[in-house]
Parts: structure tokens; C-alpha cells; sequence
């Protein structure tokens, strides 16, 4: 299905994309649409695109910013428990009773806009409108980002006519039907993360410290930052310093606390260490000068780093739903596309898993080589392609 160039656009699309919650359901929907938008222009064809989600939620803050239409409908959120009579408490059964709710504010939706396929990318709120979609006989592409199965598309694979998944080990956890239609695209990634220079990172941040002689370290916790992380660096902050420039991105409420902990720093070390509470625009030239990344191992961040082939330790959240974040960590690990702190966090356990990389050039340009190897820069035109399809049936 899949040619240099992608299936060929021979028709106008009418699409309803559906997914959020958190920013792994939402911006790669966001960037399918907008490879499907430059998809369909080249061939002379338009893009009409609603976006359905939850009221006040980032999926709607995200389309209003890039100019998509935005509905909202009724969702319910399934609160997990270990013990499956747990799950039976007054809050799921309130919050599911939305889901017949949406789904009927859904279908009403579908009916209205009468899109050529529907593009459900996980989440709650991806439930009501994908078994809307079913209803309405329209077509259902399914979007899995992580390497585990989420909930969300578990339920929505039996009744997709497509279901994309990010990674070849996913396919055996489908349902047995919907085995059969699913396509390995990999998750997308925003074209300008593979825009980056590393000159450019430097100046942009004003980083007048760095050696360019040493490894540079990027550590980051996501926009808000992890406690976890930033104290186990904080702690770590001397024996990084005497081997590598760090770029520390620590989100805002964590700022001050390591700011005080940098000025302790001898002369000679505190030149290379720069510290910052968010990484804007200047993201992909960071990620360019980075040879070693110390970060979550959320969905997102792993297409990221695969797709850029870059050697990482990885701290997974704990409390990720579904632990999914170990999942993608210890999936990396096995075949030395990462290093993974799965058991024990602490300036010990990230000690010995960067050394060798900071130490062994051959080492750190091996694993890199690895983590582009589970890469796949192109998902976005895959999963258009896979759109594409679906909206021809």
C-alpha cells in the first residue's frame, strides 16, 4: 500500500478525527491531519476536517489554535483498579453513563457532517464517536501509539476497518479479527523535529558555556517537568558535569530549587550546565545537539527519539495508564535501542547507565544506530495512507 510517494489523492476528503486527553492522542492526530491536508493539496484536493473531543480539554485548545472546527461531546473516563470489584465505584459508573450519551451526540455529529472516513486516535472520548462511526456505516481508521494496546482501542479495534499500530509486537495483542486489517505505520512526529541544528541550539538558548569537545546530555521531564528526574540529575549534577555539557529542562515550579543547587557548583563545571524551565521552538535544534537524552519514555518522546536515532535513558512514569511507559522502555532496552531505569531511580542506578555512554563514543553511536532502527520518520505519510484507504472502501 505504502509507494515512495504515497497513495495518490483523487478526491476531496470529509474527515472526523477523534482522540485526547493527553498530548500522545492528540498531536499526532494533529500532525496526520496536516500530512493529509498537504497530501490531498498536491493533487489539487481539499481537506474538510472536524475535530471531536472533550469540552475544555487540549485536544480542543489544540485544534482551535491550528484552525480546525471543534465539537465536543460526552465521555466517561474508566478508573482502573487491581481489584476488578474496585472498578465498580460511583465515579466510573456516573462517568460511563456518558458513554451512550456521546455516543448519541456523536452519531448526530457523523450524520451532519457525513465524513468519508473517521480517524480515532485513543483516549476516552475516542469511544463514543469511533462506535458512532460503526452506526453510521463510516469507516474507521484506529490509531494506537503505544506499544501496549490502551483501552480506548481495544474496544474500537473489532469494529475498525483499519487499525495502525506503532510497533510490530503490538499486532499480536489485537483482537484475532482485527489482525488481519492492521498496518505497522510507527506513531507520527511534527516534520520540524527533524529540522533541527545543533549550531543553532547553542545561540538559541545562549548556552555560552558549552564545550564543544564534550557530550552533550539533554535531560527533560516533559513541559512540567519530574520531580523524580530533575532531583536524581540534581543529585547527580558534579559527576555529569566533569564528563558533559547538560541542558537541563526542569519545567517551572522545579526552577528555583535547581537554581540554587547550580550555584553550588565549583568554577570549571557550572559553565556547562544550563538550566531551564521550558524548550520552546528551539526543541529541534536541542535535540540535534543532544547525544544522550534522559527522559520519560512516553509514546510521544519514544517516536521522537527513534525516528532522530538517539541514545536515551529512560525513566518510565509509574504511574502511566496501563504502565505503558515501562512498556516502551524495557521494548527499547531488550534489543539496545536505550537504556531503561525500570526497578530503582537514583543518582547510582542513572550513573551506571549513562557512563558507558558518555564514556565510549562507538558505545553511545551504536545504540543510536539501534533506536533509528525502531524509527519510523515516514508514519505520517504511512497513516495518510492507511486514511486514504479507508475512505476509498
Amino acid at each position: 500500500m505504502n509507494s515512495d510517494n504515497g497513495l495518490l489523492a483523487t478526491q476531496d476528503i470529509r474527515l472526523i478525527v477523534t482522540g485526547g486527553g493527553t498530548g500522545g492522542h492528540t498531536y499526532p492526530a494533529l500532525t496526520t491531519v496536516n500530512a493529509l491536508r498537504a497530501r490531498l493539496a498536491q493533487g489539487g484536493f481539499s481537506l474538510d476536517v472536524k475535530w471531536v473531543g472533550a469540552e475544555d480539554s487540549l485536544e480542543s485548545r489544540v485544534a482551535a489554535s491550528n484552525g480546525i472546527p471543534f465539537e465536543a461531546v460526552a465521555t466517561g473516563k474508566l478508573r482502573r483498579a487491581g481489584n476488578p470489584l474496585k472498578m465498580i465505584s460511583p465515579a466510573n459508573v456516573r462517568d460511563m453513563t456518558n458513554v451512550p450519551r456521546g455516543a448519541a451526540q456523536a452519531c448526530s455529529l457523523i450524520s451532519d457532517f457525513a465524513p468519508d472516513v473517521v480517524l480515532a486516535t485513543g483516549g476516552y472520548v475516542a469511544v463514543p464517536v469511533g462506535l458512532a462511526a460503526k452506526f453510521a456505516r463510516r469507516p474507521l481508521v484506529v490509531h494506537e501509539q503505544t506499544v501496549r494496546l490502551g483501552l480506548a482501542n481495544k474496544v474500537l479495534a473489532r469494529t475498525a476497518a483499519r487499525v495502525a499500530v506503532s510497533a510490530e509486537s503490538t499486532v499480536e495483542l489485537l483482537p484475532d479479527g482485527a489482525r488481519d486489517y492492521a498496518v505497522v505505520t510507527g506513531n507520527p512526529v511534527r516534520p520540524e523535529i527533524f529540522e533541527g541544528r545543533s549550531d543553532r541550539a547553542v545561540q538559541a538558548l545562549g548556552f555560552t558555556g558549552h564545550d564543544p569537545g564534550r557530550p552533550t546530555v539533554y535531560v527533560t521531564g516533559g513541559a512540567q517537568g519530574s520531580k523524580q528526574i530533575n532531583d536524581t540529575v540534581g543529585a547527580l549534577l558534579p559527576w555529569l558535569l566533569a564528563r558533559a555539557n547538560v541542558v537541563h529542562q526542569c519545567g517551572a515550579s522545579h526552577l528555583e530549587p535547581l537554581r540554587e543547587a547550580a550555584r553550588e557548583l565549583p568554577q570549571g563545571l557550572a559553565e556547562r550546565y544550563h538550566l531551564t524551565d521550558f524548550v520552546g521552538p528551539e526543541l529541534p535544534d536541542v535535540l540535534a545537539l543532544a547525544d544522550v537524552v534522559v527522559s520519560r519514555s512516553g509514546a510521544g518522546t519514544i517516536a521522537e527519539l527513534t525516528a532522530l536515532g538517539k541514545a536515551s535513558v529512560l525513566v518510565p512514569l509509574a504511574t502511566s495508564a496501563g504502565d505503558e511507559q515501562r512498556h516502551n522502555a524495557e521494548h527499547l532496552q531488550g534489543s539496545g535501542a536505550a537504556a531503561a531505569l525500570v526497578s530503582e531511580v537514583g543518582p547510582d542506578t542513572l550513573r551506571q547507565a549513562a557512563e558507558p555512554l558518555l564514556a565510549d563514543p562507538v558505545r553511545r553511536t551504536r545504540m543510536a544506530e539501534r533506536a533509528r532502527e525502531h524509527g519510523r520518520p515516514d508514519a505520517a505519510d504511512r497513516l495518510v495512507d492507511v486514511v486514504l484507504s479507508a475512505a476509498r472502501q
